[in-house]
C-alpha cells in the first residue's frame, strides 16, 4: 500500500466551520448549566446543525431544575457560526426501550434525512447508593437509562449510517464515563459507577464493530464539571484537588468533544479520554 503523502499547505491551514454541513444528535440538554448544552453550542460554532434531546422531567425533579426547552434553544442558536444551521429538539424517555431508536430516526428526520454524529450525554442522576444500600430497582434504573439506551442509540446510528455510501467520511461516536475506574472510585454511587464503567468498557469493541463505516467511537470521563449541583464548603474543597484552583466548566469537556467530532480526529478511536484538567483524587 503506498504512503499516503504529506498534507498541502492549505490543508493544513484550520477551518474555522470544520462541522459545515454535519448533523448531529446530543442527548440530555435539558438545561443551560449542563455540559450537553455546552456541546451544543460547541458544535454549532463549528458549523454543524444540532438536534437537542431533553428529558425535562428528570432534572425538574432534581435540586438545579430543568429549563424551558425554547430557552435552550435559543441559546444554542445563538452560538451558530453558520446562518444556515438548523438547531431543533425534541423530547425522549430513554428509560423506555423503544426511545432511542425513534430519537435517533426523529433527529435525522428534522435534520434533512442524515446524521453524522451522536454525542450520547444523559445519564440519571441521584437514585443511587452505597453496595449497602442499593436495590434491585436501582441497578435496573441506572442499567435502562446510563447504559442501554446508550448501546441502542449507537445501534440505531449505526444503521442509520450504513444506509450511505461505504466509508462516507464523518461518523461520530462520543460516550460519557465518569472516572469510575480511576483512584477510589465511586463507592457512594454504585449504580451509576457500574453502568458507567459498562460504557468505558464496550468502547473498544464498538469502535471495532463500527469502523468499517468510517465511524469512530470514544468516550469521554470530564471529571467533575460544576453543572450547578454543589455549593459551598464541599464545592471549595474539590476546587482545591485542581491544580487550576478551580472546577472544570460544561465548556472544558465540549471542546475536547467538538474536537472529536471533526476530520481532525478521524484517526482517534476506541479510546477512553479522562479530560479532567489534573483532577488530584
Amino acid at each position: 500500500m503506498p504512503r499516503l503523502p504529506h498534507p498541502t499547505a492549505a490543508q493544513l491551514r484550520r477551518d474555522p466551520l470544520p462541522l459545515r454541513g454535519r448533523t448531529a444528535l446530543v442527548t440530555g440538554a435539558s438545561r443551560r448549566g449542563g455540559i450537553g448544552y455546552a456541546v451544543a453550542r460547541r458544535l454549532v460554532a463549528y458549523g454543524a446543525s444540532v438536534y437537542l434531546h431533553h428529558h425535562v422531567p428528570h432534572d425538574a425533579a432534581h435540586p438545579w431544575g430543568a429549563d424551558r426547552p425554547e430557552d435552550v434553544v435559543a441559546g444554542v442558536r445563538e452560538a451558530r457560526a453558520d446562518p444556515g444551521a438548523r438547531v431543533l429538539d425534541g423530547p425522549g424517555d430513554l428509560s423506555d426501550p423503544a426511545a432511542p431508536a425513534e430519537l435517533v430516526r426523529t433527529a435525522a428526520e428534522a435534520l434533512g434525512g442524515r446524521l453524522d454524529i451522536l454525542v450520547a450525554n444523559h445519564a440519571l442522576s441521584g437514585d443511587d447508593g452505597t453496595l449497602d444500600t442499593i436495590d434491585a430497582r436501582m441497578l435496573d434504573a441506572h442499567w435502562a437509562i446510563d447504559t442501554r439506551s446508550v448501546i441502542l442509540l449507537v445501534q440505531a446510528f449505526a444503521r442509520l449510517r450504513a444506509e450511505l455510501p461505504p466509508r462516507t467520511p464523518g461518523g461520530r461516536v462520543v460516550m460519557m464515563t465518569s472516572g469510575q475506574d480511576i483512584a477510589g472510585g465511586m463507592p457512594g454511587e454504585i449504580a451509576y459507577g457500574l453502568q458507567k464503567g459498562a460504557l468505558a468498557s464496550v468502547t473498544r469493541s464498538l469502535a471495532t464493530t463500527l469502523a468499517e463505516h468510517a465511524i469512530t467511537v470514544n468516550t469521554v470521563n470530564p471529571g467533575p464539571v460544576d453543572t450547578d449541583y454543589l455549593s459551598g464548603e464541599a464545592y471549595e474543597s474539590i476546587a482545591a484537588m485542581f491544580p487550576a484552583g478551580r472546577w472544570g466548566m460544561p465548556d472544558d469537556p465540549a471542546r475536547l468533544i467538538a474536537w472529536l467530532a471533526t476530520d481532525e480526529a478521524e484517526w482517534i478511536t476506541g479510546q477512553v479520554i479522562n479530560s479532567e484538567g489534573g483532577f488530584r483524587r
